[in-house]
Order: C-alpha cells, then structure tokens, then sequence
C-alpha cells in the first residue's frame, strides 16, 4: 500500500500521504487513499460504470487537488464510488493534463462496509514534492 494515513496531522480531518515512482502512480495512490478513507474496503468496489475525465492545470500539486476533488463531488452528484483504470498526464508547453478513465459503483452500504464521508480536499498542508525519484504528496481531507 503505497500510502499511509497521518493519524497526528488532523484530528477533525483525515490526512494521508501518498506516493509513487511516477505522477501517476502517486495519483492513482491519492485517490485510492481518498476511497479507502470512505470504504475500508476498496476491493468490493465492481467495476460496473466507467467514465472518463479529463483535467488540465499548469500545477502539478493543483492537478492533483482537482483531481482528488473530482472524485469527491462525482461520489457527492452521482453516489459513485471509483478506481483509476487507466492514467496518464501530458505536459504540453508547461500546461499538465491529466487524462483517466475510473471504473466503480453506485454507493451500497449492503455491499460496501463505509466508514465517513469525505466533504472535500482541504489545502491545508497540500502540497506534492519530488524528492529522491520518488513523487510524493500529503493530503488533508475534510470529513
């Protein structure tokens, strides 16, 4: 599990940080930790609804916060509870855009053992760093 949660950082929040050898892997980790704050366990999430997003930024630490906010209003709109398929981020003349494709279900409380909701991606204490070859971002989410 390429993330750990932060019990120290946030008392009313829940923090996590998340990393990976490239971008994408530390984003499909943030958003798995993101799911794993909602759902203890990721793995009874089917695939059975898929969709695509894509999202630019000039940011790569904004990228993520879109992202990540992305998949808390899409579970808020749609009670959809989703998992990275597919991922990859373009730089193209400084601009970052970030195609995935998320697969997932509708929320089922029968199905899906839940835990809190998250409300949003905060920027307290947000930021993504590259250090050592390894990508690495700390998340504080609004419970």
């Amino acid at each position: 599990m390429p993330y750990r949660f932060l019990e120290t950082v946030a008392t009313a929040d829940i923090a996590f940080e998340a990393w990976g050898s490239t971008m994408e892997e530390m984003f499909v980790e943030a958003a798995e930790a993101t799911l794993n704050v909602m759902v203890a366990d990721v793995t009874t999430v089917a695939r059975r609804e898929t969709l695509t997003l894509v999202l630019e930024n000039d940011a790569v630490d904004m990228l993520l916060f879109d992202f990540l906010g992305e998949l808390v209003f899409i579970k808020d709109t749609h009670r959809l509870l989703l998992r990275v398929i597919n991922i990859a981020i373009k730089d193209e003349n400084g601009m970052l855009e970030l195609a995935v494709t998320l697969a997932g279900e509708k929320i089922d409380p029968g199905r899906h053992p839940l835990q809190v909701d998250v409300k949003g991606v905060t920027l307290h204490l947000f930021e993504v760093v590259k250090t050592g070859g390894v990508w690495k971002t700390t998340v504080v989410l609004d419970i």
